[in-house]
């Protein structure tokens, strides 16, 4: 029996990702960072602010934002969240809607700080909806399957952003598996925005990377783990009996980052006709 794999190793991109996402105006993300001691994991400089920074803080502002966009087109109140990291929309959904019973979950290390981080922003006395925070390892079935019974009866919305590309092809097949006969037994859709494909070799070439950043990404082989195409995603997922519904269409004007980028856009990136590459899509999938 192979032993369960150990992802306690990629924890630090999660707060990685807090910090640059502190620089947005995603619900409590700057009060959530503020809350995160030491330095930055990537030794990216949060002082200069360049280009790539704020092309990286977009990116992950947009994605934020492209779950929020398909949740809204459901109406299911039973949402799981997997490798949440330090993201706390959970809160947010359950701070403004009464109904919403959502389920955070994550590596216990990342669980309990985040729990430190709720009490500390004192969130709960603001909390209408239900609110848990559970560690959960995404390849365990029957761990998984106990957190949906936690759920009361009716669909279940499961969604997730910065979890696939750590997985490789066998991880994310077992993955879909679960997440299949979830959907199958309850009803409900899976938005993920881990549609990531493969960059080009040069695109791979001009993209600016710290010694320490291009360690974690060979270290999780983040590069092979990435879909060959968009169409090669589509045929993935349909091949684990998931059916594309929708994808969230990017609107770069409601990003809280875009003055800043703008500020520091090269000149001739200013003035190019030419749309920037899509290395990322969130999609809306439904047991077929």
């Amino acid at each position: 029996m192979q032993a369960p794999k150990d992802f306690s190793s990629v924890s630090p991109s999660a707060k990685s990702l807090l910090l640059m996402k502190g620089y947005t105006n995603i619900p409590y993300a700057k009060q959530a960072a503020a809350l995160m001691p030491g330095p930055e994991v990537f030794e990216l400089s949060f002082d200069e602010k360049d280009f790539w920074f704020w092309v990286r803080v977009m990116h992950f502002e947009s994605r934020y934002w492209s779950i929020d966009q398909l949740l809204k087109q459901t109406d299911h109140t039973n949402i799981l969240e997997l490798s949440s990291g330090y993201s706390l929309r959970g809160a947010d959904l359950c701070v403004k809607n009464k109904n919403i019973h959502y389920i955070d979950t994550d590596l216990p290390e990342v669980v309990a700080t985040k729990q430190k981080m709720v009490t500390e922003l004192e969130l709960v006395a603001h909390l209408k909806g239900k609110l848990e925070l559970l560690p959960l390892d995404v390849m365990n079935r029957t761990a998984f399957d106990d957190i949906i019974s936690r759920f009361p009866p009716g669909p279940v919305t499961i969604v997730n952003e910065g979890l696939l590309m750590y997985l490789n092809l066998k991880e994310k097949e077992t993955l879909c598996q679960t997440i299949h006969h979830t959907l199958k037994e309850r009803g409900g859709c899976w938005i993920t925005a881990d549609v990531y494909v493969k960059r080009t070799a040069a695109m791979l070439a001009t993209l600016p990377q710290s010694k320490g950043e291009s360690a974690f990404m060979e270290q999780h082989h983040i590069e092979d783990n990435k879909f060959d195409s968009y169409d090669a995603a589509q045929a993935f997922f349909n091949d684990q009996g998931l059916e594309l519904v929708k994808e969230a269409v990017f609107d770069p004007q409601i990003l809280s980052v875009l003055p800043q980028l703008i500020k520091v856009l090269p000149e001739e990136l200013r003035n190019s006709k030419e749309r920037p590459p899509k290395i990322q899509a969130t999609w809306l999938l439904r047991a077929k």
